[in-house]
């Protein structure tokens, strides 16, 4: 059977880019279709300056809004990455497979280094290598395919050229992953800056719609969405890119093409209308059960226990024959 894996870094709270973008997918599709693990990948969250009690409050909040988005603990393995030592295990021999002009070809490397050092930081060792953890995370299970969206595709590609390296080198431990991209909303927005994806660590951004938004801060937050010269609507990401991120969040809440979404609006306004309420009403049964959820924190402990007690299962025996392949002794 084919296995998927994927994760979520808690380094801020979900956006509707993280939900249509991925989530989404993950329960209505990817877990009925593989055998399917998907990760609260809180080590990642550590690359950049941060606060631990913030950190164990997201990783917390990630997990069941995950469950809250119907993954089914029945169905898959939702599990949070540092719970399952052979993430470490495996990163650091892939780190003596890996070379750092690869590193640092990392499109987000450079990204995020930038901006740490524009903010008069230092930039942590841990954000040049956090491409290998990722790798690792992927490879410890011989996954077969990785749903991602696009921006994360290059660290798939880096995960599959490890793999290869390491098995021509040691021998056929690991699988060589696909990365999967959703055919809608792969990348949604920022609705102030349709430049840059709605992300979830931008905090303050008055682009960004939050899985927990009430309705009202939902419909304030598209409403104030960043249009584009011009008077009617035209799907085109080039030229129209703030009309396109909306034509396409309607289209992912609805089921129908941005092309078609297009043809049957004449002002910008009724765009927005239209998008805010979609939106507040594809979000609205994701709220609920994350309300019921949170009241019930052992629940939710029980999931993550018994989701690392599979993923351990699983992940062991490869990382294990990894250590052994790579010429390193076995424990007496």
């Amino acid at each position: 059977m084919t296995r998927v894996f994927s994760g979520i870094k808690p380094t801020g709270h979900l956006t509707l880019g993280n939900y249509l973008g991925a989530v989404r997918q993950w329960a209505a599709v990817d877990q009925h279709r593989a055998e399917s693990l998907f990760c609260v990948v809180d080590l990642h969250a550590l690359t950049v300056d941060h606060d631990p009690a913030r950190v164990c409050r997201l990783s917390r909040q990630a997990a069941t809004l995950l469950l809250a988005a119907g993954l089914d603990p029945a169905v898959c393995t939702l599990f949070v990455q540092s719970h399952v030592d052979e993430h470490a295990r495996l990163a650091y021999l892939l780190e003596c497979v890996a070379t750092d002009g690869e590193m640092r070809r990392m499109i987000q490397y450079k990204e995020k280094a930038a901006q740490e050092q524009r903010r008069g930081g230092s930039v942590r060792l841990s954000l040049l290598t956090y491409p290998v953890l990722m790798a690792a995370d992927i490879l410890a299970y011989r996954t077969d395919e990785v749903p991602v969206g696009d921006d994360q595709a290059q660290h798939v590609e880096l995960t599959r050229d490890l793999a290869e390296r390491f098995n021509q080198r040691y021998g056929p431990v690991f699988t060589v992953p696909s990365a999967v991209l959703p055919p809608v909303a792969a990348r949604v927005m920022n609705l102030q800056d349709p430049a840059a994806k709605m992300g979830k660590s931008d905090d303050t951004g008055p682009g960004i719609v939050y899985l927990l938004d009430e309705p009202e801060a939902v419909r304030r937050t598209v409403m104030r969405a960043v249009t584009d010269s011009g008077e009617d609507v035209a799907y085109d990401r080039e030229e129209r890119p703030g009309v396109a991120n909306l034509l396409e969040i309607l289209s992912a809440c609805s089921g129908r093409t941005p092309q078609e979404l297009a043809a049957e609006y004449d002002s910008y306004g009724a765009l927005k209308k239209d998008t805010a309420e979609a939106v507040v009403e594809e979000l609205r049964p994701l709220r609920e059960r994350h309300a019921e959820l949170a009241a019930d924190p052992g629940y939710v402990d029980g999931v993550l226990r018994t989701g690392a007690e599979r993923a351990r299962a699983l992940a062991r025996p490869t990382v294990d024959s990894a250590y052994r392949a790579i010429g390193l002794l076995p424990p007496a």
